[in-house]
């Protein structure tokens, strides 16, 4: 993208402080969609250019910011590549300081680094929200409007003293994420799905839906992603626990991950994924794709909301039926969320084992029930007994996981989908969490194995898996 194009998308066509806006259209908001929705574009540069300025007081923060901001961007070439960031940040800072020496403005090393940061971060990066970004330990951002920014930080949530200028600062910003991805948000489409360019997953919903002002929530994956060993060190799985769900995965079972909002699932399927051996190719499927598979064999699809012509959408159900004709050995779903189900069981239940998904649960029953309801939503006249049938057929394994009152989060149950009795699907678990107190405020127990071993040992087996009896809570004379 050419820092002219960067620039009008973050700043609204780089208006002069007191003047008039330009009167060329803003580059980035039709952006995958055909280049040509002049709807869309009025409707942005009403958005940015109507709203009515309020001029500073002279010699206030604010006021400085604007001038040096607006007297580099007209200095920067507009040819100017954006993507090589270093020389951009190199060249800006070399204009910043020249700036400042011309207009004799005396600022201290913090202020003086304070106003860089925040100036580069409007041209090269997402403007207030860029040190949030970069901080790791920040594993949840929250916008909600432009005045109340939150954090989630070790599980728990934090009011930042961050904010935007007003709430056309906030879409400027929006627009600068979706736009790159082919996706809109407007009136007519007032909420979207996108992701950074490091995977981190983006929802944004502005008005009318929200009375608020725009509302942005992303969700930031680490750079570096949780490995196994960490996940045992956090407690969120026990070492017994990872070695039986890694023997589950080599052996293609069919494995589901379940749990509220913000549990960790696209986490531990991340983590799961991880034993797929290096030789399958895999299918993923993704509304915003986040997964971050290390495997060479991997096909990444991701799902397309409809243009502005309410045409060319791309459903989740259809890139599975799709997957079908690539001959994958793995198929990876991120979220299962409506008459995709149908699919996903039929492709598990036609050769296609060892595929995983994530799905929104309350607890290893409640997963089948709400499948069973989403293949409902596909149309099909079926009978309850014979969509049971095909999940219980379908599904080995759900893996239940839960965010703690404590912010932690653990898996806390592994159970097993073993069979029909009558019109009920029966399930097994093989290991649940067990809470034995809280010190400090912090949850104390362990995932537990309960002393059953699954029917599908044999399955584990045959792979060439062979877990000890100690895995399953047996003592070593124990045997079923």
């Amino acid at each position: 993208m050419s820092l002219l194009k960067r620039i009008e998308q973050g700043q609204g066509g780089g208006k002069e402080q007191g003047g008039s806006a330009p009167q060329s259209q803003p580059s980035g908001g039709g952006a995958g969609q055909g280049g040509g929705d002049s709807s869309r574009l009025s409707s942005l540069q009403a958005r940015r250019v109507s709203a009515p300025i309020t001029s500073p007081q002279a010699g206030s923060y604010f006021d400085l910011k604007t001038r040096v901001q607006n007297k580099l961007l007209a200095e920067l070439d507009p040819s100017m590549d954006i993507t090589r960031t270093d020389d951009v940040r190199g060249t800006i800072q070399s204009l910043f300081e020249q700036i400042l020496t011309e207009e004799n403005i005396v600022l201290s090393r913090p202020e003086r680094a304070r106003l860089f940061e925040q100036i580069a971060a409007e041209i090269l990066g997402f403007g207030p929200l860029q040190p949030l970004l970069e901080d790791e330990t920040i594993t949840e951002i929250m916008v909600n409007g432009a005045k109340n920014i939150y954090i989630e930080r070790k599980g728990k949530l934090h009011r930042v003293p961050v904010t935007f200028e007003n709430n056309d600062h906030v879409l400027r910003i929006i627009d600068r994420i979706v736009a790159p991805l082919g996706r809109r948000i407007d009136e007519s489409s007032p909420y979207v799905d996108a992701r950074l360019p490091d995977g981190s997953r983006v929802n944004a919903v502005i008005a009318p839906i929200s009375l608020v002002g725009p509302v942005l929530t992303i969700r930031k994956f680490s750079r570096n992603p949780i490995t196994v060993e960490q996940m045992i060190q956090f407690g969120s799985v026990s070492q017994e626990a990872l070695q039986f769900l890694k023997a589950c995965v080599e052996a293609r079972l069919n494995i589901v991950i379940s749990g509220g909002t913000g549990s960790g699932k696209t986490t531990l399927l991340n983590i799961l994924s991880s034993f797929i051996p290096s030789d399958e190719r895999i299918v993923t499927i993704e509304n915003a794709a986040e997964l971050q598979l290390r495997q060479e064999h991997v096909v990444t699809l991701e799902s397309r909301p409809p243009n502005i012509e309410g045409r060319g959408e791309i459903t989740i159900r259809q890139l599975v039926i799709n997957a079908l004709r690539m001959r994958p050995e793995r198929i990876i779903v991120g979220e299962i969320r409506d008459e995709a189900a149908l699919d996903m069981l039929q492709a598990m239940n036609t050769g296609h084992d060892g595929s995983m998904t994530t799905l929104h649960s309350n607890g290893p029953r409640d997963t089948l029930s709400r499948l069973e309801t989403m293949t409902l939503m596909a149309g099909m006249d079926l009978p309850s007994r014979a969509i049971r049938e095909q999940i219980s057929s379908a599904i080995n394994l759900v893996v239940h996981q839960s965010r703690m009152r404590d912010g932690t989060r653990k898996i806390v149950n592994i159970t097993e989908v073993s069979g029909m009795e009558g019109e009920v699907i029966t399930m097994t678990d093989i290991f649940v969490f067990e809470q034995t107190g809280v010190e400090n405020g912090q949850i104390i127990g362990r995932l537990r194995p309960t002393g059953l071993r699954p029917k599908f040992m044999d399955a584990i087996e045959a792979a060439g898996i062979h877990l000890p009896p100690s895995i399953f809570g047996i003592g070593e004379r124990r045997r079923y």
